[in-house]
């Protein structure tokens, strides 16, 4: 059944987790309320705190290529599928406070692979495409506009050097509901897995969050995250989500020290 925003209670809206806002000085005349662009996704997306620093969601970089007064409201969380992330209230708790003309950005699959995990497994052509649409429903009846985005691709190469995909039918799932639903698509998958091939299998390490102690193939460091917020920002753009005047930098270098990491 589709969440509506009567559904919405209490408890779920204080479980908001971290919103990137900006308010701007009083102005004596009325002002047009600044548009909301809420992210629900997994950690390849989330904010990163501290503890876990130089681990980046994309989501953290976003803001770096959108006008300042696109505020972004990331509320993507480690771990979680398309399923586990309705179960624990976390889209009700969007729904309570998205407005008409608002945007909601999903990006699943990483964790709907888990076929283990009954909490979280969702199968590709049936409860991955259940799932999703309660996220369209809901945001549609809050007057605001859904968007769906292909899980960004991990860092994995075959012998001869080819980027490989990791994501097995959820992309193609996504990208057929897509097209029933007529909602804006994102191929984060195609355009992630292409910069990995361009890059190769070295270059990539650069990217994602490899440490002394540690070699990750999923999970992004600043550079990483900066790249796939460009590859997102981008496909914004050429998805016709947001105009030219919505974006910024996207061709420009974004340094590394922008990317910080609050203390939780």
């Amino acid at each position: 059944m589709s969440l509506t925003r009567r559904q919405v209670t209490s408890a779920a809206v204080a479980a908001l987790p971290l919103a990137v806002a900006a308010a701007g000085p009083a102005s004596a005349g009325p002002r047009r309320r600044p548009r909301t662009l809420y992210i629900a996704g997994d950690s390849t997306a989330a904010q990163k705190y501290a503890d876990a620093a130089p681990e980046t969601g994309w989501g953290m970089a976003l803001p770096f290529f959108l006008r300042e007064d696109l505020v972004v409201a990331n509320h993507a969380v480690n771990g979680r599928s398309s399923k586990s992330f309705l179960d624990e209230g976390r889209l009700a708790a969007i729904l309570g406070v998205i407005r008409p003309g608002d945007l909601l950005l999903v990006q699943f699959g990483h964790n709907d692979e888990k076929s283990a995990d009954p909490t979280r497994y969702t199968e590709p052509w049936t409860t991955y495409q259940d799932c999703l649409r309660q996220y369209l429903d809901g945001a549609r009846a809050c007057g605001a506009r859904p968007v769906l985005a292909t899980p960004v691709e991990r860092r994995k190469f075959d012998a001869d050097g080819n980027a490989v995909p990791t994501h097995g039918d959820y992309p193609a799932s996504m990208r057929a509901l897509a097209a029933d639903e007529h909602v804006a698509l994102l191929d984060i998958q195609a355009l992630s897995i292409a910069l990995w091939q361009r890059l190769g299998v070295e270059e990539t390490k650069r990217y994602f969050n490899w440490t002394a102690t540690e070699q990750d193939n999923t999970h992004f460091n600043p550079p990483g995250a900066i790249a796939v917020a460009r590859l997102v920002a981008g496909a914004l753009l050429h998805r016709r989500v947001l105009t030219p005047r919505d974006v910024r930098r996207l061709g420009a270098e974004i340094p590394e020290s922008w990317i910080t990491w609050p203390t939780a």
